[in-house]
Parts: C-alpha cells; structure tokens; sequence
C-alpha cells in the first residue's frame, strides 16, 4: 500500500523539449532522462533528483524547466 502520493515532474530543456522525468514514490524521487530504457536513479530528495537528472544531461546542457503534471 502506498503512504506517499505519487507526482510527476517533467523536465523540459532550453528549447522546449522534453529531456527527462523525475517520479515521487514511496521510496524517494525517481530520475528518467528522456528515451533512456531505464531510470538514474532513486534519490531521497527532489533536489538530490534534479542534480542528478541534470548530470546526466548533455554536458553544457542548461538546467531545465521542472514543471509537476
């Protein structure tokens, strides 16, 4: 049974484009870069997630646009 709601985040880069997802679960925060087959990652907070997404990013990539859907 879950005890924490889930919520969703996309992460859309300079251009407008979608570059990653970041998931909340009962286990933490949940990092997916757009297209990967599998996720970064479970962190245990949303900013710990966000620097990670970001890390895997292109490098020179600017920081995205977090936005909860």
């Amino acid at each position: 049974m879950s005890t924490v709601p889930s919520a969703v985040w996309v992460a859309y880069g300079s251009e407008g484009r979608v570059v990653g997802t970041i998931r909340r679960g009962d286990e933490g925060y949940t990092a997916t870069v757009a297209g990967a087959d599998a996720s970064i990652g479970t962190y245990p907070s949303m900013d710990i997630a966000k620097n990670a997404l970001h890390g895997h990013l292109t490098p020179g990539s600017e920081w995205p646009t977090f936005r909860e859907h």
